[in-house]
């Protein structure tokens, strides 16, 4: 493996890519006012979003790598992007909760409040609920969530995508 591709620039364009999608469906979920319960749709999306990205970049790493690829290489890509990807949308995060809409988190925590209600939980399970939620509404446990979050997906997508994609220069002797 002499001329190995460069895994670095993949890395950060297609995390760029991804960051701008996530805003993009940042952005489409708020105009359509789905910004505070995105439901299944909105998850699915992101999901699927990632899991394009993923392949994408470990497709185009293995095409310039003379078509070889381990499966620790693909999986350092996948996790790599996903990490730019969702250090970008952290950035755009803290911008919208603190510039475009300020009262984010109080509307979100009516909405959750409000489901708690649904779910015929009484007064005082609602309570210690919201109180033990709004502990972690912190702008940086909400980051810490979200990247470890990303980055188990992520892995898992990139896992999988690496071990169906993986090709040694061993295997073909």
């Amino acid at each position: 493996m002499e001329n190995q591709a460069n895994s670095k620039s993949i890395i950060l364009n297609y995390g760029l890519y991804y960051g701008v999608a996530g805003i993009l469906l940042n952005l489409v979920l708020y105009a359509l006012g789905m910004h505070l319960d995105p439901g299944f749709t909105g998850t699915v999306l992101g999901i699927a979003i990632m899991a394009a990205f993923i392949i994408l970049a470990i497709k185009k790493f293995k095409s310039e790598n003379n078509s070889f690829m381990t499966w620790g290489q693909g999986v350092k890509i996948g996790l790599g992007l996903i990490l730019v990807g969702i250090i970008i949308n952290l950035i755009y995060q803290q911008i919208f909760q603190n510039f475009i809409e300020p009262d984010f988190m109080e509307q979100a925590m009516a909405l959750g409040e409000q489901k708690l209600v649904d779910m015929g939980l009484t007064q005082e399970q609602v309570e210690a609920q919201m109180e033990m939620s709004q502990k972690f509404s912190s702008p940086l446990m909400q980051s810490a969530f979200v990247l470890i979050g990303g980055l188990f997906l992520g892995f898992i997508v990139s896992a999988i995508t690496s071990a169906v994609m993986k090709k040694n220069e061993e295997e073909t002797y």
